[in-house]
């Protein structure tokens, strides 16, 4: 299984699934994450329990530069400080209220989080283009049986589907399940998109029937 260090880009998302005014639900290794963008488009990966009763920060919402807590409605900026307790809106929150933040790039369209900086930027994608993101049943081998392809030391499966390359970056969520994000060409046209979706589908549904078969 394809392991992380905490100074180790994480591809969690693409960018299009992260617009302004926008959290989504991500993971790392260290546990999950409220990704969000704010209205002018600061990103950023914050630890997805707010500091006050624990809910889920993904839960909550994005309101101009800050996000904010579905419950009590406590707003954090992206660098984590708390900037509002609606209950008390006379008081200056203390610089001790704040957010646990990872390291969060966006490159190439694909958005790349990690624990701890690293000494090297996210990897590049140049002449791809980001598809899709799909969670599929199936470990990394199972992925790999059904590409007919191996993932390389960055976790990328590179394969020919519909007589064209996908790459297929690949995040392993649990023992038996994995985020991929799914890349093509640069230049496919729409429909060649369409039909390399529909085919990156089959691939799916073909990984997790050897992933069925192998745990059976």
């Amino acid at each position: 299984m394809l392991s992380y260090k905490n100074d180790q880009w994480i591809p969690v998302a693409l960018s299009a699934d992260v617009p302004k005014a926008t959290v989504v639900p991500a993971s790392i290794p260290d546990g999950k994450i409220a990704l969000w963008r704010s209205q002018s488009g600061v990103l950023a990966a914050s630890s997805d329990r707010c500091p006050h009763r624990g809910m889920r920060l993904s839960y909550g919402f994005v309101r101009g530069e800050t996000l904010s807590c579905i419950y009590h409605g406590w707003s954090f900026a992206s660098d984590g400080r708390c900037q509002r307790i609606p209950a008390h809106p006379g008081l200056v929150p203390p610089e001790t209220i704040n957010l646990r933040n990872s390291v969060v790039e966006e490159r190439d369209g694909i958005i790349w989080v990690a624990q701890e900086r690293p000494t090297e930027e996210p990897p590049a994608f140049t002449v791809q283009a980001p598809l899709k993101t799909v969670t599929v049943d199936a470990d990394i081998a199972a992925l790999e049986s059904a590409a007919g392809a191996k993932a390389n030391e960055n976790g990328v499966i590179s394969c020919t589907l519909a007589g064209e390359t996908i790459w297929l970056l690949l995040v392993p969520k649990s023992d038996c399940e994995t985020l991929v994000h799914i890349l093509v060409d640069q230049d496919a046209t729409v429909s060649r998109r369409i039909t390399l979706s529909r085919c990156a589908e089959t691939l799916r549904r073909k990984a997790e029937a050897i992933q069925l078969r192998e745990d059976a």
